[in-house]
């Protein structure tokens, strides 16, 4: 197990102290430290752009009181910490996870608009953190999905078989081994292949629906493979289905205790750090918690 502690952010809403129970449970599956975060957001006349972050506050701060009383006679045994901070939410938060196994934000936080599905701070820290993060939706969001055909904890991640990231995977397996869980392997292709032959004329696929979910298959278990073997307490079960990925993870969210999904990585003509529009749409709809993996180093 990684020394490094989980960290939840919390800013005293309903949304961070319900990312503060998950990230509890976290450190304690993890046999991990829980650090418990609160950035206090810099007056409107300060120069953010200027200066990022303060140093760590030891005074009083309501908000982490607020927390320390919403952990009060938890029945987990966690060592935790309570820092303040000052700077600009959505810059500081993921610097913390330099420092950090994994970081735990709600959805939305005290600001913004009612009507948004993810807030600024949730969505930077997804894109730019060094390591995993988890954004906790919102009880009663609706999926549309048929229910799962079994019960029982289960974990969710995506797989794009033309381009898998093995941290994805590794961190997908680890999660369900930690929960004892099985493991939903989604593996989306696209179809119907639509092949354009001149303006206005689409010529009908050349190949069958048949044989490329077969491919699809044999890709996705060639890369589930070594992870399997160095899990083999995880049944993890393949998926090969038709259509939009994203649309397929979040129907599969459902129930679900948690969905992994990666993020892109850097390209040399594009440089700084993306999201990806499957991880964005999956944590704006998903029903489930949402792990947004950042991706492995790329091979020397």
């Amino acid at each position: 197990m990684s020394t490094l502690p989980v960290i939840a952010a919390v800013d005293g809403s309903d949304d961070s102290m319900r990312a503060l129970d998950w990230a509890l449970e976290a450190a304690h599956r993890r046999e991990a430290a829980l650090r418990v975060v609160h950035v206090r957001q810099y007056a409107a006349w300060a120069q953010a752009d200027v200066l990022v972050a303060g140093p760590p506050d030891t005074g009083e701060d309501p908000v982490l009181d607020q927390a320390r009383a919403h952990l009060q006679g938890r029945a987990y045994a966690v060592a935790t910490e309570y820092i303040g901070m000052e700077g600009v939410p959505g810059a500081v938060l993921p610097e913390l996870g330099r420092d950090a196994q994994l970081l735990v934000l709600g959805s939305r936080g005290r600001g913004g608009f009612a009507s948004l599905l993810l807030g600024s701070n949730g969505l930077a820290a997804a894109r730019d953190a060094e390591c995993p993060v988890v954004v906790v939706p919102r009880p009663g969001r609706e999926v549309h999905a048929e229910a799962p055909e079994e019960p029982g904890p289960r974990v969710v991640v995506g797989l794009h078989v033309d381009s898998p990231d093995e941290a994805t995977l590794s961190y997908a397996f680890e999660e369900a081994a930690l929960r004892d869980a099985r493991l939903q392997v989604v593996a989306a292709y696209p179809w119907p292949v639509q092949t354009w032959a001149a303006a206005g004329q689409v010529m009908p696929p050349v190949i069958d629906e048949v044989s490329v979910e077969s491919e699809t298959r044999v890709l996705a278990d060639g890369f589930l493979a070594p992870h399997r073997g160095r899990h083999p307490g995880v049944r993890a079960e393949t998926y090969v289905v038709p259509g939009d990925a994203a649309g397929n993870l979040v129907a599969a969210s459902r129930d679900a205790d948690l969905v992994v999904v990666g993020r892109h990585r850097r390209r040399l003509l594009a440089p700084a750090r993306m999201m990806g529009s499957v991880a964005h749409a999956v944590l704006l709809h998903a029903a489930a918690p949402v792990a947004v993996v950042p991706p492995a180093p790329p091979a020397e």
